[in-house]
């Protein structure tokens, strides 16, 4: 690990101002899980570390008028015992329930979960130079894949592991970016950037911006939803495949969807197909694994991860099949 220098600010106000001096290799840390070992792996050597972590007021969990604001700095823990999200957003609850272990959830935070790095084995090794680290070659491609992307690949297959961004976009949840020129709103589903845009990156964060909180649109009644992960390990493990749900179910019908996949693609990956041709239809585990077949026709596996194009059909169907079913 090489030597780096640490701050400390105590104000949103200070890290953009910091930022905005444009000083090279400036990484923001919050719960630090991904970032530390990104560090002790020689993957990044940073000039400087911004803590984030001495700004008050952005771990808050607030119930608006609007919905439910969720501050940066909010601990997965935090986030997965929530009264008011367990209760409105079940897809939410279920997904921060499976994040890691216990003990990452108690540190890693909403902002980190959704910008953390992704965990392709050939990225992660210090010795490999990869595209995603400037290189000119994807090593997953023609090497080990099993659990790489079967969507949207291309030249970089690494893909999103958070398992919180799949159940917000699901939500139609905005990100507040903070930067010293103000704030931005976007919606989550467009704060992820596939690797064709920006290889070196997973979402539109300049150097100069941080993100402050999510905001999740209230919920409406006969809202459902749900968030199902396969992991080969039956606790902290990223997901091999993931699917987080959220249809307005009217009886057996589904009157409006969104599903959104994880483990699957460089970023979190909507199936709007699937939506479409289940979609104000009488839902049946029929008619949803004829989509889900139709929608993943699109899949392009490597060599060794074949098997995940099943494996998703699989979580979808259950996973949608749980809403009618509730």
């Amino acid at each position: 690990m090489s030597n780096f220098q640490y701050a400390k600010p105590v104000s949103i106000e200070q890290v953009t101002s910091f930022l905005a001096k444009g000083k090279a290799n400036v990484f923001l840390m919050a719960g630090g899980t991904d970032l530390l070992g990104e560090i002790k792996e020689g993957i990044i050597a940073p000039d400087v570390v911004v803590d984030l972590r001495a700004i008050p007021n952005l771990s808050y969990i607030k119930k608006e008028k609007d919905g439910v604001v969720v501050g940066a700095l909010t601990t997965v823990t935090e986030l997965a015992e929530n009264a008011i999200v367990q209760q409105d957003y079940p897809v939410l609850h279920q997904a921060a329930a499976v994040v890691a272990s216990p003990q990452l959830r108690n540190m890693g935070t909403v902002g980190g979960n959704l910008c953390q790095r992704p965990r392709c084995w050939y990225y992660r090794d210090g010795q490999v130079l990869c595209t995603k680290k400037g290189g000119t070659k994807c090593y997953a491609e023609k090497g080990r894949n099993k659990y790489h992307a079967i969507l949207g690949g291309g030249i970089c297959y690494a893909v999103n592991p958070s398992d919180l961004a799949p159940a917000l976009i699901a939500l139609d949840a905005k990100i507040v970016i903070a930067s010293l020129q103000g704030e931005r709103t976007v919606p989550l589903a467009e704060f992820y950037a596939p690797p064709l845009v920006n290889v070196r990156k997973e979402n539109i964060l300049s150097g100069q911006e941080v993100v402050k909180e999510v905001r999740i649109p209230a919920a409406k009644r006969g809202d459902k939803s749900a968030y199902m992960k396969f992991t080969e390990r039956g606790a902290w493990d990223f997901a091999v495949v993931s699917v987080a749900a959220k249809g307005t179910i009217s009886g057996s019908t589904i009157d409006d969807i969104r599903i959104v996949c994880g483990g699957a693609a460089p970023m979190p990956w909507r199936l709007r197909k699937v939506e479409d041709l289940i979609k104000g239809r009488r839902a049946s585990e029929t008619l949803i694994r004829q989509a889900a077949k139709a929608a993943l026709a699109d899949a392009k596996p490597l060599e060794e991860n074949g098997y995940k194009v099943d494996l998703l059909e699989t979580v979808l169907v259950r996973t949608v099949g749980s809403l009618v079913k509730a």
